[in-house]
């Protein structure tokens, strides 16, 4: 199961049945925008599975990037308690706006995922990530907008300092 969005902040997959998880470390696990990683986790049973795997493809975090990404795993907490808390304000904030047509956010009470999101979560929060409409804009009307904003930034990624706002049609899912 991918993790990255839940982080373990949130959500242990492992807890719940999952065989194997996987995390972006690129993203929250390390935070700063700066690693390039991946996390495969897994329970007892399936750990030497996964170290035959490793010792076959070779795939090892050099020093400097596992120092770098247990940096950012030291604030994680920390990171992920004040960036659910952002997300959830502006959540509410956007389902007021009349030029918002739909927010897509489990922290949302009306989220058709909420019930299960609070469950799973056990109260942490529902992430830092969210999505919405603007309704009756095209393609240049978005962009304009995303360049307008102030605080939020203009990106084709997530998990760095900054806040970011992504055009996922137009960039990282572009080919879909």
């Amino acid at each position: 199961m991918d993790n990255t969005f839940a982080s373990p902040y949130l959500l242990n997959p492992i807890m719940h049945g999952a065989d194997y998880v996987i995390h972006s470390a690129t993203k929250y696990l390390s935070g700063h925008g700066d690693v390039l990683a991946g996390v495969v986790a897994t329970s007892t049973e399936n750990k030497n599975k996964l170290f035959e795997l490793n010792k076959l493809i070779g795939s090892v975090l050099g020093p400097f990037e596992a120092w770098l990404a247990l940096r950012g795993l030291k604030t994680l907490p920390l990171r992920m308690k004040q960036q659910c808390a952002n997300a959830l304000q502006v959540a509410e904030w956007l389902t007021s706006h009349p030029r918002i047509k739909q927010v897509y956010y489990p922290g949302l009470a009306n989220h058709p995922g909420h019930a299960l999101a609070k469950n799973l979560f056990n109260g942490k929060g529902f992430g830092g990530v969210l999505s919405f409409e603007i309704d009756k804009a095209g393609k240049d009307e978005v962009f304009r907008f995303m360049e307008s904003l102030r605080i939020c930034l203009p990106a084709t990624t997530l998990g760095d300092i900054y806040s970011l706002v992504l055009h996922p049609m137009t960039s990282s899912h572009r080919s879909l």
